[in-house]
């Protein structure tokens, strides 16, 4: 007979890139689900906020500060437990918009390390705790940009495919096992440090992208995305959900109102 598994209360999600943005808004829709979520960024202050903030509300919670490119510090972070429910491979991120020509060769290993390299450090780490729990989840919040190019973002574009790629080869290479592997593919979204980060810091640089567009994406519709995603039955997979706002067609066809 099969093992029941057990129910979200029970059970651990973990958050990479929980201090901000879809990382957070994650967190908080996991948590409402009954998840104990376990929170990790390099950012101590913010995920201690955020615990405290989902403690005060009822919620389990606590905060582990981690670089997700730190292969020995997420081997130690690992032997904290016995199983884990759900992994949100979420932490990564865009630096610099130049062409293929001039972009900065340490941009381009930056993002290969933290959007490709942490998500494979996690996943690696806690894909034995995943398989014990009977009915574990990895989810790797990639990007449009992991499936179509644009100008200007070969970096990025370039570190995004390899998730991609990642989360589909892992689907092959571990079917059979109680391990589903979702990836989830965002368009435009508008949080308070995604451009700002990718653009150095230039606030006039960062609002140009969503310039003129309604109503992007947020932060709080990628995480109902995920925790749609994670809380369909065992047996159901979303194998890969691509998700945009109404006003982008593609990643370079966005209709922006006139000013």
């Amino acid at each position: 007979m099969a093992t029941a598994v057990p129910p979200a209360a029970s059970r651990i999600a973990v958050v990479t890139g929980a201090s901000s943005g879809i990382g957070a808004a994650t967190a908080r829709r996991l948590a409402e689900a009954g998840y104990r979520v376990v929170l990790t960024a390099r950012r101590k202050d913010r995920i201690e906020a955020l615990a405290e903030e989902l403690t005060a509300a009822g919620h389990s919670a606590t905060a582990y500060p981690l670089d997700v490119t730190d292969r020995a510090a997420v081997d130690e972070f690992a032997t904290a437990f016995r199983t884990v429910g759900v992994l949100v491979n979420n932490a990564g991120g865009a630096l610099g918009a130049d062409p293929v020509a001039t972009g900065d060769p340490q941009d381009w290993r930056t993002m290969y390390e933290t959007n490709v390299i942490g998500t494979l450090n996690l996943t690696q780490a806690l894909l034995p705790k995943l398989d014990a729990s009977g009915d574990g989840t990895v989810v790797v919040v990639s990007s449009t940009a992991g499936h179509a190019t644009y100008e200007g973002g070969a970096g990025y574009v370039a570190a995004k495919h390899g998730a991609h790629v990642l989360a589909e080869t892992l689907r092959l290479e571990i079917v059979g096992r109680p391990v589903r592997v979702i990836e989830i593919a965002p368009g435009m979204v508008k949080t308070e440090e995604f451009a700002l980060t990718r653009f150095g810091g230039d606030a006039e640089k960062a609002a140009k992208v969503y310039a003129g567009v309604a109503e992007p994406l947020t932060a709080d519709d990628v995480a109902d995305t995920i925790a749609w995603a994670v809380t369909r039955p065992p047996h159901v997979n979303i194998d890969l959900l691509v998700v945009r706002p109404r006003a982008q067609a593609s990643n370079t066809k966005v209709h922006r109102e006139a000013r």
